[in-house]
C-alpha cells in the first residue's frame, strides 16, 4: 500500500476544517494537464501545509480521479471543493491559472476524489525532511519508506477505524472487494459525488444505450438502487440520457447479464412511442461498455433489476 503526500491550499484546508460533516471532498488540480496515478483507489493521501509551517495536518482516502468541467465538480461535490461556490471555484482556479476569472467560462480541472476526511488538530505531524521545498504537488512514499509518514499513516488508519467501528468490533472499512481498482487495505467508500464523477468517466461521458454524448443531460444511474441494498459502485452503475434513466427507473427499459438493452412492451402499450428504443433492442448489440472490465455494470445487479424491477 502507498501513501501519497499533497501540498494543500492553507484556504482549501481552513475552509474544509471549519465543516467536519464534509466527508467527500475534491483536491483539485486547476488544469487536467496530467493524469494522477501515484494512488490506487482506497490508498491513503495525506495534506501537507506549504513552507514555513510545513505540517501534516490531516488525510483521507482516495477514490479516483477524473478530469471535470467547474460546473460537474460543484454540481458534484459543492463545498466539497473547499469553496462555498461555483463562482468562488472558479475564481481560485483563475488565481492559480494566473488568468482573469472573466476569461475562464467553464474550465477543465483534475479533481482527485477523497472520501473519509480525517483532520488531526493539535496532533499535526512535522512534514517528512526527505519532502523537498520546491516539491509543489506531492510525493508518494513506500510502506516504511519514512518514519513520519508511517505515523501519520498509523495515525489516520487508527481515526478512520475508529470512526467506522462499531461496538461489536466490526470494522467495515477493512477489504471485502474492490469498488474499482485492485484490493488494498481499505475498500474505498464512494460518495453519490464520486460516484456521478466516476460513471461519468468510466463511460467516456457517452450515454451506454444511445451513445447520446450532450454531458449536461447525462446522469448516472443505479442499477440497484441504494435504497434497496445497492451501493455506490461504478458496476452498479450506468451512465444513460436523463429520459433513458427515468425509464430505467421506471422498468421500461433494461439490460441483461450480457449487457443487451431489454424495452418492455409496456412502453408501446403505455405511450405508443418507443420505435427508436425497440429498434435498438432489436439490433441485439452489446450497451457501450466502460473499457475497463472492473467499472462494467454487474451481473447480480442487472440481474436485480431485471427480476425486481423491469416490466418484461
Amino acid at each position: 500500500m502507498r501513501t501519497y503526500i499533497g501540498v494543500t491550499d492553507s484556504v482549501w484546508a481552513g475552509f474544509l476544517q471549519a465543516r467536519p460533516g464534509l466527508e467527500e471532498v475534491n483536491f483539485w488540480r486547476p488544469s487536467a494537464d496530467t493524469s494522477f496515478s501515484a494512488l490506487q483507489p482506497g490508498e491513503p493521501f495525506l495534506f501537507k501545509t506549504h513552507h514555513p509551517d510545513n505540517s501534516i495536518i490531516g488525510g483521507a482516502f482516495f477514490e479516483g480521479y477524473v478530469p471535470l468541467r467547474v460546473s460537474e465538480a460543484w454540481d458534484f461535490f459543492g463545498p466539497g471543493n473547499g469553496v462555498d461556490s461555483a463562482a468562488s471555484l472558479l475564481e481560485a482556479i483563475s488565481r492559480y491559472r494566473r488568468t482573469p476569472s472573466r476569461q475562464v467560462d467553464n474550465p477543465t480541472i483534475g479533481c482527485i476524489i477523497l472520501s473519509d476526511v480525517h483532520w488531526f488538530g493539535d496532533h499535526s505531524l512535522p512534514a517528512p525532511s526527505s519532502f523537498a521545498k520546491n516539491v509543489v504537488r506531492g510525493k508518494g512514499y513506500g510502506p516504511g519508506e519514512d518514519s513520519v509518514v508511517d505515523q501519520a499513516l498509523a495515525q489516520l488508519l487508527a481515526t478512520e477505524i475508529s470512526a467506522t467501528s462499531d461496538e461489536t468490533g466490526f470494522t467495515p472499512g477493512l477489504v471485502h472487494g474492490p469498488t474499482r481498482g485492485n484490493p488494498t487495505l481499505f475498500v474505498p467508500r464512494l460518495g453519490q459525488g464520486a460516484f456521478r464523477a466516476l460513471v461519468l468517466d468510466a463511460y467516456s461521458s457517452h450515454c451506454a444505450i444511445t451513445g447520446h454524448k450532450i454531458r449536461p443531460t447525462l446522469q448516472a444511474a443505479h442499477i440497484r438502487p441504494v435504497a434497496d441494498g445497492g451501493q455506490h459502485r461504478v458496476d452498479n452503475g450506468l451512465l444513460l440520457r436523463s429520459d433513458i434513466h427515468t425509464l430505467f427507473d421506471l422498468g421500461y427499459v433494461s439490460v441483461s447479464k450480457e449487457h443487451r438493452l431489454l424495452v418492455s412492451g409496456r412502453l408501446r402499450e403505455d405511450f405508443g412511442n418507443g420505435d427508436d428504443l425497440y429498434s435498438l433492442a432489436a439490433a441485439a448489440h452489446p450497451i457501450n461498455l466502460p473499457k475497463r472490465r472492473l467499472d462494467q455494470p454487474s451481473g447480480e445487479a442487472l440481474e436485480w433489476h431485471n427480476d425486481e424491477v423491469f416490466l418484461g
